[in-house]
Protein backbone atom coordinates (compact mmCIF):
# COMPACT_ATOMS: atom_id res chain seq x y z
CA UNK A 1 0.00 0.00 0.00
CA UNK A 2 1.44 3.33 -1.15
CA UNK A 3 0.72 6.95 -0.94
CA UNK A 4 0.19 7.21 -4.45
CA UNK A 5 -3.47 8.51 -4.26
CA UNK A 6 -3.86 10.70 -1.63
CA UNK A 7 -5.39 14.12 -2.61
CA UNK A 8 -7.03 17.48 -0.66
CA UNK A 9 -9.67 16.74 1.40
CA UNK A 10 -12.92 16.45 -0.83
CA UNK A 11 -11.56 14.99 -3.75
CA UNK A 12 -11.10 11.49 -4.42
CA UNK A 13 -9.45 11.07 -7.80
CA UNK A 14 -8.21 7.81 -9.04
CA UNK A 15 -3.99 7.43 -9.85
CA UNK A 16 -3.22 4.67 -12.28
CA UNK A 17 0.53 3.97 -12.72
CA UNK A 18 2.00 1.85 -14.88
CA UNK A 19 5.52 0.21 -14.97
CA UNK A 20 7.58 -2.62 -17.08
CA UNK A 21 9.62 -5.05 -15.20
CA UNK A 22 12.42 -6.42 -17.31
CA UNK A 23 14.32 -9.44 -15.70
CA UNK A 24 11.36 -10.19 -13.45
CA UNK A 25 8.41 -12.33 -14.08
CA UNK A 26 4.77 -12.02 -12.71
CA UNK A 27 5.28 -14.49 -10.00
CA UNK A 28 8.04 -12.65 -8.62
CA UNK A 29 6.46 -9.51 -8.62
CA UNK A 30 3.22 -10.77 -7.31
CA UNK A 31 5.68 -12.97 -4.24
CA UNK A 32 7.14 -9.57 -3.41
CA UNK A 33 3.63 -7.80 -2.96
CA UNK A 34 2.56 -10.60 -0.92
CA UNK A 35 5.46 -10.62 1.08
CA UNK A 36 5.58 -8.78 4.41
CA UNK A 37 9.02 -10.33 5.78
CA UNK A 38 10.75 -8.85 2.73
CA UNK A 39 8.27 -5.95 2.48
CA UNK A 40 10.12 -4.92 5.46
CA UNK A 41 13.80 -4.95 3.79
CA UNK A 42 12.93 -2.86 1.20
CA UNK A 43 9.73 -0.38 1.64
CA UNK A 44 11.72 2.78 4.27
CA UNK A 45 8.69 4.15 4.48
CA UNK A 46 6.62 1.71 6.05
CA UNK A 47 6.39 1.69 10.15
CA UNK A 48 5.02 -1.24 10.52
CA UNK A 49 2.91 -3.97 9.23
CA UNK A 50 1.09 -7.48 9.68
CA UNK A 51 -1.82 -9.81 8.72
CA UNK A 52 -4.59 -10.31 11.62
CA UNK A 53 -6.40 -12.86 9.86
CA UNK A 54 -7.79 -14.66 6.86
CA UNK A 55 -11.29 -14.41 5.97
CA UNK A 56 -10.97 -17.68 2.62
CA UNK A 57 -8.29 -18.71 0.66
CA UNK A 58 -7.71 -16.00 -1.12
CA UNK A 59 -8.57 -13.13 1.48
CA UNK A 60 -7.23 -12.06 4.75
CA UNK A 61 -7.18 -8.60 6.58
CA UNK A 62 -3.92 -6.53 7.66
CA UNK A 63 -2.50 -3.75 9.32
CA UNK A 64 0.00 -1.00 7.87
CA UNK A 65 1.31 2.04 8.73
CA UNK A 66 3.62 4.85 6.68
CA UNK A 67 6.10 7.71 7.67
CA UNK A 68 4.64 11.12 6.61
CA UNK A 69 7.47 13.59 6.87
CA UNK A 70 7.72 16.20 9.65
CA UNK A 71 5.68 17.63 11.59
CA UNK A 72 2.42 15.96 9.37
CA UNK A 73 1.29 12.62 11.38
CA UNK A 74 2.04 9.56 10.24
CA UNK A 75 -0.96 7.39 8.63
CA UNK A 76 -2.13 3.74 9.35
CA UNK A 77 -4.83 1.55 7.56
CA UNK A 78 -6.82 -1.86 8.05
CA UNK A 79 -7.26 -3.34 5.16
CA UNK A 80 -9.12 -6.50 3.63
CA UNK A 81 -7.23 -8.12 0.63
CA UNK A 82 -8.04 -10.81 -1.80
CA UNK A 83 -6.09 -12.04 -4.40
CA UNK A 84 -6.53 -13.95 -7.33
CA UNK A 85 -4.29 -15.83 -10.24
CA UNK A 86 -5.30 -15.05 -13.49
CA UNK A 87 -2.96 -17.39 -15.61
CA UNK A 88 -0.18 -16.45 -16.05
CA UNK A 89 -1.44 -12.36 -14.72
CA UNK A 90 -2.40 -11.88 -10.54
CA UNK A 91 -4.78 -9.29 -9.26
CA UNK A 92 -4.31 -8.08 -5.51
CA UNK A 93 -7.22 -5.58 -4.46
CA UNK A 94 -7.72 -3.89 -1.26
CA UNK A 95 -10.65 -1.41 0.88
CA UNK A 96 -10.58 -0.38 4.42
CA UNK A 97 -12.36 -1.80 6.87
CA UNK A 98 -13.04 -1.32 10.56
CA UNK A 99 -12.08 -4.42 13.01
CA UNK A 100 -13.09 -4.37 16.15
CA UNK A 101 -9.56 -5.43 17.88
CA UNK A 102 -7.75 -2.82 15.87
CA UNK A 103 -9.74 0.62 15.85
CA UNK A 104 -7.18 3.97 15.55
CA UNK A 105 -4.01 4.48 17.53
CA UNK A 106 -3.29 7.50 19.33
CA UNK A 107 -0.09 8.61 17.44
CA UNK A 108 -1.84 7.94 13.93
CA UNK A 109 -4.35 9.64 11.64
CA UNK A 110 -6.17 6.46 10.56
CA UNK A 111 -6.56 6.65 6.31
CA UNK A 112 -8.87 5.08 4.57
CA UNK A 113 -8.26 3.09 1.00
CA UNK A 114 -11.46 3.68 -0.66
CA UNK A 115 -9.86 0.90 -3.51
CA UNK A 116 -6.36 -0.29 -4.11
CA UNK A 117 -5.21 -2.22 -7.00
CA UNK A 118 -2.19 -4.36 -8.31
CA UNK A 119 -2.71 -5.95 -12.08
CA UNK A 120 0.87 -7.99 -13.04
CA UNK A 121 0.63 -9.01 -16.65
CA UNK A 122 3.12 -11.12 -17.87
CA UNK A 123 5.02 -10.68 -20.72
CA UNK A 124 7.08 -13.87 -21.30
CA UNK A 125 9.28 -15.94 -19.18
CA UNK A 126 11.54 -12.87 -17.97
CA UNK A 127 9.35 -9.72 -17.94
CA UNK A 128 6.17 -8.26 -16.60
CA UNK A 129 4.12 -5.11 -15.96
CA UNK A 130 3.17 -4.07 -13.24
CA UNK A 131 -0.31 -1.36 -12.75
CA UNK A 132 -1.23 0.01 -9.74
CA UNK A 133 -4.44 2.03 -9.66
CA UNK A 134 -5.33 3.62 -5.75
CA UNK A 135 -8.05 6.14 -4.42
CA UNK A 136 -7.32 6.70 -0.87
CA UNK A 137 -8.78 9.25 1.28
CA UNK A 138 -5.67 10.55 4.30
CA UNK A 139 -8.22 11.88 5.93
CA UNK A 140 -7.26 15.66 6.67
CA UNK A 141 -6.72 18.67 4.60
CA UNK A 142 -3.72 18.64 3.72
CA UNK A 143 -1.64 21.44 2.04
CA UNK A 144 -0.86 21.40 -1.67
CA UNK A 145 2.84 20.63 -1.68
CA UNK A 146 2.12 17.47 0.00
CA UNK A 147 -0.34 16.45 -2.63
CA UNK A 148 2.15 17.42 -5.13
CA UNK A 149 5.29 15.44 -3.80
CA UNK A 150 3.38 12.49 -3.34
CA UNK A 151 1.89 12.37 -7.22
CA UNK A 152 4.90 13.59 -8.61
CA UNK A 153 8.16 11.81 -6.31
CA UNK A 154 6.93 9.46 -3.86
CA UNK A 155 4.53 7.51 -5.56
CA UNK A 156 6.82 6.86 -9.17
CA UNK A 157 9.65 6.23 -6.51
CA UNK A 158 7.54 3.95 -5.01
CA UNK A 159 6.86 1.81 -8.05
CA UNK A 160 10.58 1.84 -8.89
CA UNK A 161 11.45 0.72 -5.83
CA UNK A 162 9.17 -2.33 -5.50
CA UNK A 163 10.93 -2.84 -9.17
CA UNK A 164 13.86 -2.80 -7.46
CA UNK A 165 13.07 -5.18 -4.69
CA UNK A 166 11.87 -7.74 -7.01
CA UNK A 167 15.03 -8.23 -9.16
CA UNK A 168 16.29 -9.34 -5.52
CA UNK A 169 13.80 -11.13 -4.01
CA UNK A 170 14.81 -14.21 -5.63
CA UNK A 171 18.13 -14.55 -4.14
CA UNK A 172 16.40 -13.50 -0.58
CA UNK A 173 13.82 -15.95 -0.91
CA UNK A 174 16.07 -18.78 -1.38
CA UNK A 175 17.67 -17.82 2.47
CA UNK A 176 14.90 -17.15 4.01
CA UNK A 177 12.06 -20.12 3.86
CA UNK A 178 12.13 -20.55 0.37
CA UNK A 179 8.97 -23.06 0.46
CA UNK A 180 6.76 -20.66 2.02
CA UNK A 181 4.36 -18.91 0.32
CA UNK A 182 0.74 -19.27 2.08
CA UNK A 183 -0.82 -16.82 -0.72
CA UNK A 184 0.31 -19.23 -3.06
CA UNK A 185 -0.39 -22.50 -0.71
CA UNK A 186 -3.05 -21.41 0.81
CA UNK A 187 -2.47 -25.03 3.77
CA UNK A 188 0.91 -22.98 4.87
CA UNK A 189 -1.55 -20.29 6.15
CA UNK A 190 -1.30 -20.36 9.89
CA UNK A 191 -3.32 -16.88 10.48
CA UNK A 192 -6.31 -17.02 12.66
CA UNK A 193 -9.62 -17.07 11.35
CA UNK A 194 -11.70 -14.03 10.60
CA UNK A 195 -15.94 -14.28 10.53
CA UNK A 196 -16.90 -11.16 8.01
CA UNK A 197 -19.86 -10.30 10.55
CA UNK A 198 -16.62 -8.96 12.87
CA UNK A 199 -15.74 -6.31 10.09
CA UNK A 200 -17.09 -3.33 8.94
CA UNK A 201 -16.65 -0.85 6.05
CA UNK A 202 -14.46 1.75 6.80
CA UNK A 203 -16.35 5.04 6.23
CA UNK A 204 -14.00 8.28 6.15
CA UNK A 205 -16.48 10.47 7.43
CA UNK A 206 -16.52 8.16 10.85
CA UNK A 207 -12.53 9.13 11.21
CA UNK A 208 -11.30 12.14 12.61
CA UNK A 209 -10.91 14.93 10.15
CA UNK A 210 -7.05 16.99 11.58
CA UNK A 211 -6.42 20.14 9.80
CA UNK A 212 -2.86 20.30 8.46
CA UNK A 213 -3.26 22.77 5.29
CA UNK A 214 -0.89 25.23 7.26
CA UNK A 215 1.97 23.24 7.50
CA UNK A 216 4.32 24.91 5.07
CA UNK A 217 7.01 22.59 3.47
CA UNK A 218 9.97 24.46 4.53
CA UNK A 219 9.61 23.12 8.52
CA UNK A 220 8.95 19.59 7.45
CA UNK A 221 12.03 16.94 7.53
CA UNK A 222 11.87 14.91 4.58
CA UNK A 223 14.21 11.35 4.50
CA UNK A 224 16.39 10.58 1.49
CA UNK A 225 14.02 8.03 0.64
CA UNK A 226 11.25 10.85 -0.64
CA UNK A 227 13.66 12.26 -2.85
CA UNK A 228 13.41 11.68 -6.14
Amino acid sequence: MSSAGFRPEGSRQMSPMRIVCKDVTAETLYDVLHDTSYRKKWDTNMIDTYDIGRLTVNADVGYYSWRCPTPLKNRDFVTMRSWLPLGNDYLIINYSVKHPQHPPKKDYVRAVSLLTGYLIQSNGASSSTLYYLTQVDPRGSLPKWVVNRVSQFVAPKAMRKIYKASLKYPDWKRKHNPTLKPWMFPEQNTLPCISVSELTVQRADSLENIDESAVSEEKTNHSEDEEA
